[in-house]
């Protein structure tokens, strides 16, 4: 059974959905983007205050693929002491550099790499990840005016992209304007986890 993710953008937000006894809170700020990033202070403070009562995860932002600068966020993040910081892997810059550039860290944290389908990323991407000892990956939406993920990718699609990650041995999650009808045969894929965002919104509104 897949488990369920919520995204929270404040320690309000994270108390909130803590009581509901969700698998993953996950901190991130949808106004700065797809994977927009929480003040790591503000990340800090709310593991401080949801330490040992629930799995808390958080993006490090909607940064250029810059192996530098991503390795720098990541390990700014990851001292914030969540269970996992996400990456998301957008188009342009050099994927493979960055994928090494985060290796050493991925040894000692958690991490989790985020593909977006509405950018038709390269599945061969997810052997690298594992080799560079990542945690987990996921499939998202970056343009969230396009659509839900199962509007821009079909079941088949989505169905490959997990059976590749689970023969990697990695946790993989599905998101992106994720509703309440895409539960069911979402599923039946057997991803580790679904994640929320715009779906627990009031009107959907994910900002």
């Amino acid at each position: 059974m897949s488990g369920m993710l919520a995204s929270v953008n404040s320690l309000d937000e994270a108390l909130l959905i803590q009581t509901f006894n969700v698998d993953i809170i996950d901190l991130k700020q949808p106004a700065q983007g797809a994977l927009g990033a929480l003040p790591v202070s503000e990340v800090a403070e709310i593991v401080s205050r949801l330490r040992g009562r629930c799995v808390i995860s958080a993006t490090v932002g909607d940064l250029p693929m810059q192996a530098d600068l991503l390795a720098a966020a990541v390990q700014d993040m990851a001292g914030t002491g969540v269970d996992y910081v996400k990456i998301g892997f957008f188009p342009g810059g050099d994927w493979r550099a960055c994928i090494a550039g985060m290796a050493a860290i991925a040894q000692e944290r958690r991490l989790i790499a985020v593909l977006f389908a509405d950018t038709r990323p390269d599945m061969a991407t997810i052997s690298a990840l594992r080799a560079a000892g990542f945690a987990g990956v996921m499939l998202d939406t970056m343009d969230k005016s396009l659509g839900s993920l199962t509007q821009l990718t079909t079941l088949s699609e989505l169905s490959r992209f997990t059976g590749i990650a689970k023969a990697a041995g990695l946790l993989t999650g599905l998101a992106g304007s994720l509703t309440e009808a895409d539960v069911p045969p979402l599923l039946a894929l057997e991803a580790d986890y679904l994640g929320f965002r715009g779906a627990l919104c009031r009107q959907h509104c994910r900002t």
